[in-house]
């Protein structure tokens, strides 16, 4: 099963993928202005129909105390774009402190700020990704 992880940011979209529906991989990270969605989803779908991808995990951020902010509004709204583009299952992921997580393992890898900037999003879709791998394949079990 090939997947694709998305961690949705305000300027840009951490793309992570899976081609074996175990181990979630860096792919990409997207750049987008001004929630221009109809143009990240299209970025988007020409990576599903390349790599045929059957399934996106895309991050979910809900606030610590469970309740949807700004950021989830954000996320619902790229969904419903993307769903115009591709015909496979998106599959909203709670992420919490995704960010938080991918932040400390580049820090405990060392990396620098500039460095930093350049991957924690992706970082953040492999998480995503991984955790949304993690539950499907354990339903399966």
């Amino acid at each position: 099963m090939t997947a694709l992880g998305l961690d949705l940011g305000t300027k840009t979209l951490g793309v992570a993928i899976s081609r074996t529906g175990i181990i979630a991989n860096p792919y990409k990270l997207l750049k987008y202005n001004n929630e221009e969605y109809d143009k990240l989803a299209l970025e988007v779908a020409d990576i599903v129909k390349k790599e045929s991808i059957e399934t996106i995990a895309l991050g979910l951020p809900k606030n610590m105390n469970n309740t949807c902010g700004f950021a989830t509004e954000r996320s619902q709204n790229f969904k419903k774009v993307l769903e115009k583009y591709v015909d496979i299952p998106i599959n909203f992921i709670d992420e919490r402190l995704s960010t938080v997580e991918a932040t400390n393992i580049l820090l405990a890898n060392d990396m620098s700020r500039k460095k930093r900037k350049n991957v924690i999003d992706v970082t953040a879709a492999m998480i995503i990704l991984d955790t949304y791998l993690k539950k499907r394949n354990n339903n399966e079990k």
